[in-house]
C-alpha cells in the first residue's frame, strides 16, 4: 500500500494524530510487523480505526505483537460469541499463557477479546444489544473460568463441602454466582463494575481431604468468594479483568460473602428496601450451578413483582432509588449519559417502574432486557409505539456514546467531556461531521426520554397508566361513546396531533375501532402517524397489492443503501397494516390474511436480495454479474403459514460451482463474500432504523447451528445432510422451502435436502426418531414453558402446537409422506397422514380440531396484543375481545375450550411417539 494510501486512510479517521503516533511507534518497536501490516489493506483499516477510536487498544496492540495476526483471524467474523465460545477460547489462551498468574491471564484475555468486540462495534456490524450481551458472555466466561481455579484450590486445602439431602444422603454442596445489575440483564459495559451475589445450596462441613483439614460450608464458601474476587479483580500489568462490586449482596458491606439460597430467600422476603427487591429484576445465574439460581428467584418473585400492588406505591419507590441517585451526583461537571436528566438511568427505571407496576398481574414483562423490557410494555400498551421507538433509539444512542467514552482509556466514564475539541473527537467517533449535528441529536435523544419519564413519574400524571375519565379532552374530540378512551387510541391521536398529518371524522372512528379490537397495529400508527393513511375506506374494500412488483420498483427507484431500507420499511409496514386492518374489519379471511404474509415475506426477502447485491458491490467496488445465491424458509415460512410478528427462520445456500469472475483477483473468498453478503441481508431485513425493522431473522438452524457459517455452499450443505446431521435436524428440515433468490438453485437445494432426510430418515429407523423427537420436544417444553408454571403457553406447554408439529414430523419421517408443494398447510398435512393411515381417526380429529383452536387463538393473540405464545389470563379485555372474535361466549369459555384442546392433544401426541 502507498503512503499515499495510508495517508487517505488516517485522514478519514476521528483521531488522526493518534492513528500517525500508532505507525511510528509500531515502525520502532516491531519493524517487520509493520511492514507486513503496511501491505495488508484491509487489516490496516482495521487496526488504525482501532487506535483511532482506542489509545488504551494502541497500546494493548503495541504490547503484544501477535494480537495482529490473531486479529486478522477474526476480523472476518460478526457473529455473537457465546459463554461456551468464550470458555474455549480462554482454555486455549491459557495453554499458551501458561507462565501467566490467573488473574494476569484473566485481565491479558479480556483486554485481547475486547479488540474484536470493539472492532464490531465501530463497524456497525452489530448492533449495541448484541455488543453488550457479548461483553456480558465473555464476564461470564471468566468468571465461569476463575471459579473452577478456585474451587479446585478450596478442595485441595479442606476437600469438597458436603450437604444431606432429604433421605440423608450426603452429596456435595453446590455453589452458584449471581449477576445483578447490567450483568445480570446481559447489558454490561466495557468498564462496568460488576455487581455480584454469591449463593450455596446449604450448611454443612467438608469432606477434611484436603491439606487443612474439615472447615464448615459457610467458611468453605466465603473462602471460595474471596479468591474469586481476587482472581477477576486483582491488578496485573494491563489492570484488572473487572471491578467486583458486593454492595447490593444482602445486608450490605456487613453481610457475608456468601450465603445459603434459603437465607438469601429471607432476607429479601422479610428485611429487604424496596430498592434492593427492584434489583432482583436484573438478576441471573453466571456462573456455577444454575438450579440454585432458578429455586431462589422462583421463591422471591412474588415478593419483587407484587401481586395487587399499587401502581402509585411502584412508582414512588423507584422514584425514591432516582431521587437518591440524583443527590449522589450533583458534584458531577459536564452532562452524565448515564445519571443525567434524559439519560440511561431514566429509561432503565422507566422500564422497571412499569415492570414493578404491573408485572405481578402479568409474568410476561418480567424481562431483564432493558430493550425487551420496553417492547413488552409497548406491546401491553403501558407505553405508546412512539415511546417505545423513542426510548430504544435513544438507549442505543447514549450506550454507543457510553462505549466511546469508556474506551478511549478503559475508564469507567459517563461524562461527555466541555472541552470543544475532545468533544469533537467524541462526536466524530459517533459518526457525526461536527458538534452541532453531534449536540442536536444528543438534545433530541435526551428531551424525548426526560418527556416519557416526566408523564410516568409526575405526581399529575400517575392516573395516565389507568383509564382515563369520560369526560376527556381526547374523548370530546374524537367521538368515544363512553367508558374509557382505549390506550392505544389515545395514543395513537396524541401522536396524530403532534405530527400534522390531517385526518377526518370517518377515519379516527375507524381508528378507535381498530384500537378495541387490535391496540398492538394502532401502536403501529402512534408510531408512524403516516400510516393512518391505510385506514381510508377500510370498511369497504381489500385492495390487493403486488408486493414483488412493488417493492421491487421502488427499491430500484432509491439511490443508496439507507434510502433503499427506508423505502423497504415504509411499504412493507404500509402493506402489513393494510393486512391486518382487513382482516379487523371482515375484508380478508384468516386464511387470505396468512397467505398475504407470506407473499410479502417473500417480496421482502427479493428486495432484501437486490439491496444486498447493490451494497455489496458498492463495498467491493466491483460489478456483481451473475449472484448464485438461495434463501430457504424453515418454520413458518417454510409452511407457508405466516403470521403477524413470525419471525423468519431461514437458511443461506450459494452455488459453490459456478465461476464468479467478478471475484478474479479479489482477496476475497467464495465463503467470505457471500460471508458478507449475509450481513448485508440480515442488517437489510432486521436492523432498526428510524422507519422501524421487517423481521426478525433466526439463523441458528443452519448447518452447525451457531459454530457454522452463515451461508453454505450447496455441495458442503448437501453433505452436512448426508453425514453429519443429527436426527433432530431432520425434524426441523421437513418443511424446507426455497423463498427468494436463485430460484434453480433454491429448488435443487429443497429437492435433494428432502430426498436425503428421507432416507436419513429411514435408515435411522423408527426407535432412533421417536427418541428423538421425545428428546426435542421435551427440551423446547422445558426451556421455554417449564419455568413458568401458572402460565399457559400455547405453543410450548403440554398440549401447545409444538405437539403437533413434533408428532406431524416425525410420521412423516417415519411413513415417508413428503409435504404436497401445492399445500404445505399442517391441516392439509394431517389429512394426508389419516389417508395413508399414519393417524387414527381418533389421532387426527385430536390434532385437527387441537390445531384449528389453537392455531387461531395465536392468530388472534397476534393480531390484538402483538407476538406471544402465552395466555394472557389476567388481561381480560383482549380475552373479552378474542374470545368475540372466535364467536365463544366468554373468556371462561375460551379457557375452558384451551384446557380441553391442549388435554386431548398431548394424550395424542403420547399415542403417537409410544
Amino acid at each position: 500500500m502507498s503512503d499515499e494510501k495510508v495517508e487517505n486512510i488516517i485522514r478519514n479517521l476521528p483521531d488522526a494524530e493518534s492513528a500517525e503516533r500508532f505507525l511510528g511507534e509500531l515502525a520502532v518497536r516491531f519493524p517487520n510487523e509493520e511492514k507486513r501490516l503496511i501491505r495488508n489493506d484491509a487489516l490496516l483499516s482495521d487496526v488504525l480505526t482501532l487506535v483511532s477510536f482506542s489509545p488504551l487498544l494502541a497500546t494493548t496492540l503495541l504490547q503484544h505483537k501477535s494480537y495482529f495476526s490473531w486479529l486478522e483471524r477474526q476480523r472476518v467474523s460478526s457473529k455473537v460469541r457465546g459463554k461456551e465460545d468464550l470458555l474455549e477460547s480462554l482454555a486455549r489462551f491459557a495453554l499458551t499463557n501458561s507462565s501467566l498468574e490467573t488473574h494476569a491471564l484473566l485481565s491479558r484475555f479480556r483486554r485481547r477479546e475486547l479488540l474484536r468486540i470493539y472492532l464490531l462495534d465501530i463497524r456497525g456490524l452489530e448492533t449495541v444489544a448484541e455488543i453488550t450481551e457479548e461483553i456480558s458472555n465473555l464476564a461470564d466466561a471468566i468468571l465461569e473460568y476463575a471459579l473452577r481455579i478456585a474451587r479446585q484450590e478450596m478442595d485441595n486445602r479442606f476437600g469438597a463441602p458436603l450437604e444431606t439431602d432429604e433421605k440423608g444422603r450426603s452429596a456435595e454442596a453446590k455453589f452458584c454466582v449471581v449477576a445483578l445489575g447490567k450483568l445480570g440483564s446481559r447489558e454490561l459495559n466495557y468498564s462496568s463494575d460488576i455487581d455480584l451475589l454469591f449463593l450455596y445450596s446449604s450448611e454443612g462441613n467438608t469432606s477434611g481431604n484436603g491439606s487443612r483439614g474439615s472447615v464448615t460450608n459457610r467458611e468453605y464458601f466465603v473462602k471460595l468468594s474471596e479468591h474469586i474476587i481476587k482472581l477477576v479483580g486483582q491488578q496485573s500489568g494491563e489492570g484488572a479483568a473487572y471491578r467486583v462490586d458486593m454492595r447490593l449482596r444482602p445486608h450490605g458491606r456487613v453481610g457475608a460473602l456468601a450465603i445459603p439460597g434459603t437465607e438469601a430467600l429471607q432476607y429479601y422476603l422479610t428485611s429487604a428496601q424496596p430498592w434492593e427487591r427492584q434489583v432482583l429484576i436484573r438478576s441471573r445465574a453466571s456462573a456455577g450451578d444454575l438450579e440454585i439460581f432458578r429455586e431462589f428467584i422462583e421463591s422471591v418473585h412474588p415478593a419483587v413483582f407484587l401481586k395487587g400492588g399499587s401502581v402509585d406505591e411502584a412508582l414512588r419507590n423507584v422514584r425514591l432509588s432516582k431521587e437518591k441517585i440524583n443527590l449522589e451526583k450533583q458534584s458531577a461537571s459536564g452532562f452524565d449519559v448515564k445519571l443525567g436528566h434524559g439519560g440511561i438511568r431514566e429509561i432503565e427505571f422507566i422500564a422497571q417502574a412499569l415492570q414493578l407496576a404491573h408485572g405481578g398481574e402479568d409474568d410476561w414483562l418480567r424481562a431483564a432486557h432493558t430493550l425487551i423490557s420496553l417492547s413488552r410494555l409497548a406491546d401491553r400498551g403501558l407505553i405508546s409505539e412512539t415511546e417505545h421507538t423513542e426510548l430504544a433509539d435513544a438507549y442505543a444512542f447514549l450506550r454507543r456514546l457510553e462505549h466511546r467514552l469508556q474506551m478511549e482509556h478503559g475508564l469507567q466514564t459517563h461524562l461527555v467531556p466541555n472541552d470543544p475539541d475532545r468533544r469533537l473527537t467524541v462526536a466524530r467517533r459517533l459518526g457525526f461531521l461536527d458538534l452541532k449535528s453531534f449536540d442536536a441529536a444528543l438534545a433530541r435523544h435526551t428531551s424525548n426520554v426526560l418527556r416519557t419519564f416526566r408523564r410516568i413519574f409526575d405526581e399529575s400524571a400517575v392516573a395516565d397508566l389507568g383509564d382515563e375519565p369520560e369526560s376527556s379532552g381526547t374523548e370530546a374530540r374524537y367521538g368515544a361513546q363512553g367508558g374509557a378512551v382505549n390506550p392505544a387510541f389515545g395514543a395513537a391521536v396524541s401522536s396524530l396531533e403532534k405530527s400534522g398529518v390531517e385526518t377526518d371524522k370517518a377515519t379516527l372512528t375507524v381508528l378507535r375501532d381498530l384500537a378495541k379490537v387490535s391496540p398492538y397495529f394502532a401502536g403501529s400508527i402512534a408510531a408512524n402517524p403516516q400510516l393512518v393513511k391505510v385506514l381510508i375506506g377500510a370498511r369497504e374494500r381489500f385492495s390487493p397489492n403486488d408486493y414483488q412488483a412493488e417493492l421491487q420498483s421502488s427499491v430500484e427507484g432509491e439511490v443508496g443503501f439507507a434510502a433503499r431500507l427506508a423505502t423497504l420499511r415504509r411499504l412493507h409496514s404500509r402493506f402489513l397494516l393494510g393486512i391486518a386492518v382487513a382482516e379487523v374489519f371482515g375484508t380478508l379471511t384468516t386464511a387470505d390474511a396468512k397467505r398475504r404474509q407470506c407473499e410479502l415475506a417473500e417480496a421482502s426477502l427479493s428486495a432484501a436480495l437486490f439491496i444486498t447485491r447493490n451494497e455489496l458491490g458498492r463495498r467491493l467496488g466491483i460489478e456483481i454479474d451473475g449472484f448464485p445465491f438461495a434463501v430457504l424458509g424453515l418454520g413458518k415460512l417454510g409452511g407457508n403459514s405466516m403470521d403477524y410478528g413470525s419471525d423468519l427462520d431461514l437458511v443461506l445456500v450459494y452455488d459453490d460451482e459456478i465461476d464468479l469472475p467478478y471475484l478474479e483477483g479479489s482477496e476475497l473468498t467464495r465463503a467470505a463474500f457471500f460471508g458478507k453478503a449475509v450481513e448485508i441481508f440480515v442488517t437489510a431485513l432486521s436492523a432498526m432504523t428510524r422507519e422501524g425493522s421487517l423481521y426478525r431473522v433466526d439463523l441458528r438452524l443452519r448447518p452447525d447451528g451457531k459454530n457454522g457459517a452463515p451461508a453454505t455452499g450447496k455441495h458442503a450443505f448437501l453433505n452436512y445432510f448426508e453425514i453429519r446431521a443429527d436426527v433432530w435436524e431432520l425434524l426441523a428440515y421437513v418443511k424446507l422451502r426455497g423463498v427468494a433468490g436463485d430460484p434453480a438453485l433454491a429448488s435443487e437445494v429443497e429437492r435433494e435436502t428432502r430426498r436425503i432426510i428421507l432416507e436419513r430418515a429411514l435408515l435411522a429407523g423408527t426407535d432412533q426418531l421417536r427418541v428423538e423427537t421425545k428428546r426435542i420436544r421435551e427440551m423446547l417444553e422445558h426451556q421455554k414453558a417449564g419455568g413458568q408454571r401458572r402460565v399457559i403457553d400455547i405453543k410450548y406447554g403440554a398440549g401447545g402446537m409444538l405437539d403437533i408439529y413434533f408428532a406431524m414430523r416425525f410420521l412423516q419421517l417415519r411413513d415417508g409422506v413428503p409435504d404436497d408443494p401445492e399445500d404445505r398447510s399442517t391441516g392439509s398435512m394431517l389429512r394426508k397422514l389419516r389417508e395413508v393411515r399414519s393417524l387414527s381417526e381418533g389421532e387426527f380429529e385430536a390434532f385437527s380440531s387441537g390445531y384449528s383452536f389453537l392455531s387461531e387463538l395465536d392468530h388472534e393473540l397476534r393480531l390484538t396484543i402483538g407476538r406471544s405464545t402465552k395466555f394472557p389470563s389476567a388481561n381480560r379485555e383482549a380475552l373479552g375481545v378474542i374470545a368475540q372474535r372466535m364467536e365463544l361466549a366468554s373468556a371462561a369459555d375460551l379457557a375452558e375450550q384451551l384446557t380441553a384442546h391442549r388435554l386431548n392433544v398431548r394424550n395424542a401426541f403420547e399415542q403417537v411417539l409410544r
